[in-house]
């Protein structure tokens, strides 16, 4: 199950489970489509895989299955003047 974290690892934006532009690569990295498509050009910056929009959670399956509370941030250089 995916873990939907709460923000863009890059900008710190907040990502909500029902966020239309929460990207993610196949180790569930995640951004905002801001960082995904303007700074690195659709490619993650940790593992160089495809970043791709994440599904929505049903909010009907929310409840039994809540997103991450875990705020993750790296340094990416792409990041730098963020």
């Amino acid at each position: 199950m995916l873990q939907l974290r709460p923000n863009c690892e890059c900008c710190d934006r907040d990502l909500a489970p029902e966020a239309r532009d929460a990207m993610i690569c196949t180790f569930e990295c995640t951004f905002c489509a801001d960082c995904a498509e303007g700074r690195f050009k659709g490619v993650c910056p940790n593992c160089g895989g495809e970043l791709v929009r994440r599904p929505i959670r049903p909010e009907n399956k929310l409840a039994k299955n809540p997103p991450s509370k875990e705020r993750v941030l790296k340094p990416h250089p792409g990041c730098a003047a963020a």
